[in-house]
């Protein structure tokens, strides 16, 4: 295992600003990478990008915008099947892989937290899609979870697996197929999926 900070996750949810600012600072962290495509919330105001880095600057703590290269809702067409984002086919992208290089490269001198809106880590991108590809590569990943606690990566899978219930299904297989099929069930349900445009419907009587 390579040398560097745990890497963390963590949602704003329903949080104000200042107690996400809080918990960020009880575990230590030094730089948030916020990973939304979109880095703007209309019901949160106070978590859009130019709101959210003030705060975070005011505690010391460094913001990088990097939805471009993590985000779940990609701009890259070769990543939809049937208007929906395939996590796979997301993942194996040269823009996310540098995504995930630029997270490696900066937990060697930053304790890094990746920043979404979900409360729970497990209906975000940030643990199926991006916090699976760091920990493939060996990263460390805990999850600060809603109401402060830490969550191990493993943790969370195994906590995934029995929502899920796959083992009841699935008892045959060993723990990296089961946790590979969680993995593929919950990136189906959270994935982007395009609204579709209404079609234009003409009174050709009229």
């Amino acid at each position: 295992m390579t040398s560097g900070s745990d890497v963390y996750t963590i949602g704003y949810g329903h949080h104000s600003a200042a107690h996400f600012v809080s918990l960020l600072q009880e575990n230590s962290i030094t730089a948030v990478a916020d990973v939304r495509s979109q880095p703007y919330s209309k019901s949160n105001p106070e978590f859009s990008c130019d709101s959210l880095r003030e705060s975070l600057t005011s505690a010391d703590i460094a913001y990088v915008f990097l939805g471009k290269e993590l985000g779940a809702r990609t701009s890259d067409e070769r990543c939809y099947r049937a208007g929906k984002v395939e996590y796979d086919l997301l993942a194996a992208t040269p823009l996310f892989q540098a995504g995930l290089a630029r997270i490696e490269k900066g937990r060697m001198d930053r304790r890094i937290a990746l920043m979404c809106a979900e409360s729970d880590p497990l209906d975000c991108h940030r643990c199926i899609l991006v916090g699976r590809h760091l920990f493939a590569r060996d990263v460390p990943i805990q999850h600060i979870l809603g109401d402060g606690r830490i969550e191990d990566h493993v943790s969370a899978m195994r906590r995934l697996i029995g929502l899920l219930r796959i083992y009841d299904a699935r008892t045959h297989e060993n723990e990296e197929d089961i946790t590979t099929e969680a993995y593929r069930v919950q990136g189906e349900r959270i994935a982007y999926r395009r609204i579709p445009e209404k079609s234009h419907q003409y009174n050709f009587w009229r």
